[in-house]
Order: C-alpha cells, then sequence, then structure tokens
C-alpha cells in the first residue's frame, strides 16, 4: 500500500476528530493566524478566525496558542473569545483561560545574560527593532533589505552568542531576526507537556509557519496532525501544507463542523 496523501491524511484526521474523547487544537500565531507585520503591535489574525476559533473552543476544543510572543501580549492581540490557553515564549510561560499564570524560573546569570542584551541594543539604538520577553531579547529585522539585516545580524550576534555561552541561554534564529532566550525551551517542549496531560486517544493537530515550528512538528508526529501553513511551500516535518488565509479558514470550518456533530 502507497503512502498516505496529504488529502488522505486530512480526511483520515477529520473521521478521528468526529468520534475522539478529546480533541486538541494548537497553533502558532505570526504567520500562521495572522499575518506579518513590521509593526509588530498590529499583527491581528485573519478576519474570521477570532470568530471561528471562540466558536470551536465553544464546542469542547481544547484551544492553545503556542507562540515566540509573550503570553499577556498575545492575549490582548489575539481577539478570540472565550479566551484560549496560552503558551508563551516558546513554553516558558502559561496562560490559563482562567487568567492563571506560570513563569519559568530563570536563574542570576540568565536574569544578567538577558539585562546585558537588551542594554546593548539600546546602547547600539536598536530599541525600535527590540522585543524584550520574560524570557528572551529578540531582534526583529523584518522589512529590511537582505543586505541591511545581515549588517544588524554581524553587529549583534558575535556579543549575544558570547553572553549565550556564559550565562545558561541560547541564541536562536527565526524567520525575521535573532533570539536570545531560556535554554531547554521551545514550542516541541511545550507540546510534549500537552501530550503528558491530554486523553492517550485524543484527536491533536498542530499549525505553525516558522521554523520554530518544526520542533512541535517533530514532537508530535506519529501522534497527531502537523500543518505548514505559509504562502510558500518548503522542507518540512509537517504532514501537509495549507496556504492562508483561504485553505487555514476552510481547515477550521472543517473542524467546526467535525466538532459540532454528534460522536
Amino acid at each position: 500500500m502507497g503512502a498516505l496523501t496529504h488529502a488522505d491524511r486530512r480526511t483520515s484526521f477529520l473521521d478521528q476528530l468526529h468520534s475522539a474523547p478529546e480533541r486538541i487544537l494548537l497553533l502558532d500565531y505570526d504567520g500562521t493566524l495572522a499575518p506579518f507585520q513590521i509593526e509588530r503591535d498590529r499583527a491581528v489574525p485573519y478576519p474570521e478566525v477570532p470568530e471561528l476559533l471562540g466558536k470551536i473552543i465553544a464546542n469542547g476544543t481544547r484551544v492553545v496558542l503556542i507562540s515566540g510572543r509573550s503570553a499577556r501580549e498575545l492575549r490582548q492581540l489575539c481577539g478570540i473569545h472565550p479566551q484560549p490557553e496560552i503558551w508563551g515564549s516558546h513554553g516558558a510561560e502559561r496562560l490559563l483561560p482562567d487568567g492563571t499564570y506560570h513563569l519559568d524560573a530563570l536563574s542570576p546569570e540568565q536574569q544578567n545574560g538577558l539585562r546585558q542584551a537588551e542594554g546593548f541594543l539600546r546602547d547600539q539604538g536598536l530599541e525600535a527593532r527590540a522585543e524584550v520577553k520574560p524570557t528572551a531579547v529578540a531582534l526583529h529585522w523584518r522589512g529590511l533589505t537582505q543586505s541591511a539585516a545581515e549588517d544588524l545580524r554581524s553587529r549583534v550576534e558575535p556579543l549575544w552568542s558570547e553572553l549565550a555561552g556564559r550565562n545558561g541561554l541560547e541564541l536562536m534564529e527565526f524567520d525575521g531576526g535573532l533570539e536570545l532566550r531560556l535554554r531547554g525551551k521551545d514550542k516541541g517542549k511545550a507540546v510534549v507537556a500537552i501530550l503528558r496531560e491530554c486523553n492517550p486517544n485524543a484527536a491533536m493537530a498542530y499549525l505553525g509557519d516558522d521554523r520554530t515550528d518544526e520542533d512541535a512538528f517533530r514532537a508530535l508526529h506519529g501522534k497527531g496532525l502537523t500543518v505548514l501553513v505559509r504562502d510558500q511551500n518548503r522542507p518540512t516535518s509537517a504532514d501537509m501544507h495549507l496556504r492562508p488565509p483561504g485553505e487555514l479558514i476552510e481547515f477550521l470550518h472543517e473542524w467546526l463542523a467535525s466538532s459540532q456533530e454528534e460522536r
């Protein structure tokens, strides 16, 4: 028997979703639910997405946003009601729908390293391109020419790499920037933690676009459906590819229809 096509995987998953004892929808935010914006505070979801996700939550699906953004910032931006669960800072923060909040502790060395990283960006006049989170500092170069982005990287990467080595942090590149963050935290580990909490027969899917989402795709491999959401396909560990916003919205409608049917 040949390998399953993307359409086969999708149909098989939706059939499973219909009768599953638990449904869990895991979602990246920037680039997946919301188009990228140079001004990050304007990155609101595609039209129809918040309403659809609200209906999906109301029909019994556990919806979890897993993002590099800080959890509280994402709660304000996403516009989803009822509120979803949010794992921010690549899983170092957890914000439950009832407002319960957990933040992983940083060592004094890690705190010092992040303060130095933030101070360096400030001294270089790069505050407008900095994003300071509870467990990380990011530098964004989205919107710059390739040469300007490479110049920015060459100014920041050597020092941040040194800070990572000396302070128990790690340096990671993402689509559009660099991030110095708490070591050992990634979206894949967040998925593993959620898997431990759920029914072993749960129907679970993860949708994401960035290279940081590949950790989540690998963590869920063989245990759920993984979906790359972006205009152009690329080499990926995901099971299938959707183009936003149309194909993304179509998939969410299918999820809602399956969760509304009698089991």
